[in-house]
Formats: structure tokens, sequence, C-alpha cells
């Protein structure tokens, strides 16, 4: 079982002077997950080499056992250190892919055209995609071979509108994911701020915000099992 996790190149959180990425327990979760169920794990990104971690997610109101785990783990420091390219790592080669979120990918995998290939590619070869919080942002773009959004008509969630608000970036961050998916055709359902959510439909697994990373993975492997 050989799993892909794709994370950002991106690190500039809008025009406000701050740093964003990726979000740790939306790595660290998912990767222990699909670690200690025996999985191989790439990781990748657009630009490859250390994607920028959100120094948010590192502050200890959002560091959890399994964020320590990792950060503790030097085998997975360096495999983060060295991701590679996107434009290098084909579907043929995985049976999965997973995106964690951070606000990062709402400005560079939402619109780098390799990831909706990736995406599109994926899906085509009926392997299991899964995304959280800000990560089903990413599918904006993304069709299916018929050429209709890959959401309509689609069971979706992310990182909702509310939860935005709390976190004060709704007028920083260059789209709302619930807003995204709903405008382009998502039938999108959300669980209560900050708790635990996740939805799937066919191969298309997406969970909420990051308490819902680990569910989502599991969802994931579960896909793989069936």
């Amino acid at each position: 079982m050989k799993i892909l996790m794709v994370l950002t190149s991106h690190d500039r959180l809008g025009d406000t002077g701050r740093k964003t990425g990726f979000w740790l327990e939306e790595l660290a979760a998912p990767y222990y997950v699909f670690k200690d169920a025996g999985a191989e794990i790439v990781l990748a990104s657009p630009q490859g080499g250390n994607p920028p971690l959100d120094p948010k997610s590192n502050e200890p109101d959002f560091q959890t056992a399994l964020t320590h785990r990792f950060e503790a783990d030097t085998a997975a420091v360096a495999q983060l250190a060295a991701t590679v390219r996107l434009d290098t790592v084909s579907q043929a080669d995985f049976d999965a892919v997973f995106y964690p979120g951070g606000h990062g990918p709402l400005w560079d995998l939402a619109e780098d055209k390799h990831s909706v290939a990736l995406i599109e590619a994926f899906i085509a070869a009926e392997k299991p995609v899964a995304f959280v919080c800000h990560a089903p942002g990413v599918l904006r773009h993304v069709k299916t071979q018929e050429g209709k959004a890959l959401v309509e008509g689609r069971k979706v969630t992310g990182f909702t509108n509310s939860e935005e608000e709390a976190v004060g970036l709704t007028q920083v961050v260059p789209f709302l994911v619930e807003d995204e998916l709903i405008a382009k055709g998502g039938l999108y359902s959300k669980g209560p701020d900050w708790s635990s959510y996740v939805v799937t439909d066919g191969q298309l697994i997406t969970g909420q915000n990051p308490t819902s990373s680990a569910a989502t993975a599991e969802q994931l492997l579960h896909k793989l099992a069936q």
C-alpha cells in the first residue's frame, strides 16, 4: 500500500505580512494512521524540498500527541525536509492520495495544474482521494472525465465559513472553502465547529477541520480495504 500526501509550498498569508503553510496536525495525524497500518508514504509539494509549516499550528494550543511524535521522528522530519516535486509524481505509482490543509493550499494547490491533473487521474483510475480542512478547496478546478466540476452533485465538507470567521481570516483568504464547494455544485454539509466530521462519496473523502484529520485518513484506509 503506497499513499501520496501532497503539501503546500505557499508561505504568505495574503497581504498580512504573516506566515502560513500546511497545518502540522493535518500532516502528523494521517501520517501515523497510514504508517501504523503499514503503508509506504511519499510526501510531495509543488516546489519540492521543505514545505512551509504554518507557525500557528506549532503553538502549544494546537500540538497533540501525534504532532509531538512527528517532531521526534527523525525519519519523518527528514522525509518532510525533502518532499518530491509534485510535477514528478504519477497516480500510477500510488494507491491513494491525501491532501492535508492549512491555509497555504488555497493559494497554490487550488490553482496548480499538476495538482488538478493528478486528482483527475486518481478519480479516473477509481482510486480514493482525501482532503481535510482547507484542502477540499483544492478541488475548485478539478473536473470529471465528462468535463463537469468533480464536486457537483457529490457530498462534501470542508473548513466552514464560521470556523474561518473564528480565526479572523475571512477577508484574507482568496476564497472561502464552504462557499466555493457550494458554488461548484457540491452537496455541502458540516458538523459543529471544531468537531470531527468526515463525508465520503464514492472515492471522494473530505474532512471538515484539523480535528477531522485522523478520521479522514481512517476513512481512506477503509476505502482501500474494500
